[in-house]
């Protein structure tokens, strides 16, 4: 099997603003007298923002209507991305921007795969827009993971088939998707440990050994 593509989740594996959901949803679920801690954000990785906010609605004994829901998303997006301004090219490390060059110097095509509807905006601040023949986002997908749709998306805009693939994750989530899309999974961070992940790695700049095997 050869490989063609390349498919990046984007918070987790490219940058980290893990910190920045975390402030944004907390200071939302402050003002309304939502209980949010650590364990229930970490619930929230590689799902989307309706999602998220269901299952931070598990802890609220009101009810609210879904132009309320719309609000609460629309407040926590202001606070993130007012957030996300102070990102430079400071937050992608060398490692990561290397990695990618060498990738795409070798003549593969690279994808970010991401639930976030914030990726184009994140990749400017961080300089990275240019890094990417495409962009799968929360922008263009009506199902989050761990539905493969994403995935798919990132595939049908490099013009690769799934099974020449690979994607990268953070998630379990993400790493079911990838599964579920036909496309070798590798899992780095949390998905490291998951044994679904086809390949773990240590560190981002791994990824050019996995890449030699299918060259």
């Amino acid at each position: 099997m050869s490989i063609k593509g390349f498919i990046f989740d984007l918070d987790g594996v490219i940058v980290f603003t893990d910190k920045f959901h975390y402030q944004a949803w907390k200071q939302m679920c402050d003002r309304i007298g939502i209980y949010f801690d650590e364990t229930i954000n970490n619930r929230l990785r590689g799902v989307s923002r309706a999602e998220s906010l269901e299952i931070i609605l598990e802890k609220y004994e009101g009810t609210l209507t879904e132009v309320e829901k719309a609000k609460l998303m629309e407040e926590k997006n202001g606070i993130y991305r007012e957030r996300l301004t102070t990102m430079t090219s400071a937050d992608v490390s060398d490692e990561v921007r290397e990695t990618l060059q060498t990738l795409r110097n070798q003549g593969f095509k690279l994808a970010i795969g991401s639930s976030s509807k914030n990726a184009r905006f994140i990749l400017e601040k961080v300089g990275l827009l240019d890094a990417f023949d495409e962009i799968s986002d929360g922008n263009n997908i009506t199902l989050s993971k761990p539905d493969p749709e994403v995935f798919l998306k990132a595939a049908e805009y490099m013009k690769v088939e799934p099974k020449n693939c690979i994607v990268v994750e953070d998630s379990h989530a993400g790493i079911y998707a990838a599964k579920a899309a036909g496309m070798i999974a590798v899992g780095i961070g949390d998905a490291s440990s998951y044994d679904k992940s086809d390949y773990s790695l240590k560190s981002f700049g791994e990824l050019l050994d996995i890449a030699l095997k299918y060259k």
